[in-house]
């Protein structure tokens, strides 16, 4: 089926719109004061204190903003939120918002352009259905409830890594979301492992630029964060922390302790990158590039010191490849499997609210009652605790071990040792550079 020439498909996600929407203001009330969808965007604000500490000629990382948090991003990521930081909060909000919404519109179609579909009326219709859909994801619930950075950073990257191979300044814009946030390194990793050398030169010269212009504009800063800031993962959290969806997370949360061992959680973490991006390399091979994308987005959250929920929106476009292979894989059996793990895997990503009735320290003061929202917030104790901690790890992990079965049995070059490099298999899905 055609998803941009179908009509009864753009009624269906408008009938699913339309559930989202109830369903979210079912968890929890667009109206409730602080837990409201719109109601909070504490990141943002952080973002703008730290703008405007910048403009008042404050040292951004000595400085506590609105009187306790920390700013951790690189000093390259200050002008971008300057024009924030001008706005009353009321404005920025709204601004802030308006552009997430966008921002997810944008990597949902460019991830159904990447994967072959036109972009009909039809098709952004679904797109802009989905955008309401991936509210019920809890990284991107998270992501406009805190008013967070990372799906900006996503779309960037999908822009610059999804366009041609030939494209001179490809790498480019994946460095400057590394220059912002280190995570995205990852990605050069990636592109040296499928040895696309330009782009990973391009990209490690536009990481190295956002550098360089930091100096340039904000030398006493960019001295502090290169120097020491960087160095200081539990200046984010404490790795205990509720919600550290990283590797150094589980082991923290699982073994009840601030204090994980570093061993264990290097060796996990290697572990985890070899399986997530050999994974992605063998998608890149079968012409699935959104999906090795997806895949090393993902580990770069894994192998983190600190990942929360809306680090995790790399689910979206993962979403987008899983909806492509359900409309267009022959057999029943093989759609029957992609549809069940779109089921399993929203199921874990879903926005499960823990009500609290009494006070809680949360994020730095204290609150007379909370509505938490994520499968790991729910309560400790239970015997199936162990598999909710760590949720989006647990996707990860799943999601390379079929990659690598699906894709890696028949990649040639595993039981051919010797006769060159394996090309795409004829059942490929997606088209192919």
């Amino acid at each position: 089926m055609k998803l941009e020439r179908s009509t009864p498909l753009l009624v269906l996600f408008g009938i699913l719109a339309a559930l989202a929407i109830w369903a979210q203001n079912a968890i929890i009330p667009f109206t409730t004061p602080r837990w409201g969808l719109f109601d909070y965007q504490l990141d943002l604000d952080v973002y703008r204190a730290g703008a405007r500490a910048v403009l008042d000629g404050e040292p951004l990382y000595r400085v506590k903003l609105l009187g306790q948090m920390d700013y951790t991003y690189a000093p390259i990521s200050i002008p971008f939120l300057i024009p924030f930081a001008w706005m009353s909060a009321q404005a920025a909000h709204t601004v802030w918002v308006v552009g997430i919404f966008a921002a997810l519109y944008g990597v949902i179609m460019l991830g159904f352009r990447s994967l072959g579909h036109r972009s009909t009326w039809r098709l952004r219709g679904i797109a802009a259905s989905l955008v309401i859909i991936s509210t019920l994801l809890e990284p991107v619930r998270s992501t406009i409830w805190f008013g967070q950075i990372n799906v900006f950073l996503m779309l960037l990257i999908l822009w610059d890594l999804l366009r041609d191979e030939k494209s001179v300044l490809r790498g480019a814009g994946t460095g400057l979301a590394a220059g912002i946030k280190l995570t995205p390194l990852l990605f050069a990793v990636y592109l040296v492992a499928i040895r696309q050398w330009k782009a990973a030169a391009t990209l490690a010269g536009g990481f190295a630029a956002t550098i360089a212009v930091g100096f340039a504009v904000l030398p006493r800063d960019s001295c502090d964060y290169w120097t020491g800031t960087l160095f200081d993962a539990d200046r984010v959290a404490a790795p205990q922390t509720t919600g550290n969806q990283s590797i150094r997370g589980a082991l923290a949360n699982l073994g009840h302790t601030d204090t994980p061992s570093t061993l264990a959680w290097l060796v996990l973490a290697g572990l985890v990158a070899l399986l997530g991006l050999g994974a992605a390399v063998l998608a890149h091979r079968h012409g699935q590039e959104l999906l090795a994308l997806s895949l090393v987005g993902m580990t770069s959250c894994a192998v983190s010191p600190v990942a929360w929920g809306h680090h995790w929106v790399w689910l979206l476009p993962l979403l987008i490849v899983a909806l492509h292979l359900l409309l267009t894989l022959p057999g029943v059996l093989a759609r029957g499997l992609v549809g069940a793990g779109i089921v399993g895997g929203f199921l874990l990503a879903f926005p499960w609210r823990r009500y609290i009735s009494h006070a809680i320290w949360y994020v730095n003061e204290s609150v007379p009652d909370a509505q938490l929202t994520g499968l790991f917030m729910r309560p400790r104790g239970h015997w199936y605790w162990c598999f909710t901690v760590q949720p989006y790890n647990l996707i990860l992990v799943a999601v390379a071990v079929v990659v690598i079965v699906v894709y890696g049995l028949r990649d040639r070059s595993w039981r051919l040792p010797g006769r060159g490099r394996a090309q795409p298999s004829d059942d490929a899905v997606g088209p192919r550079r």
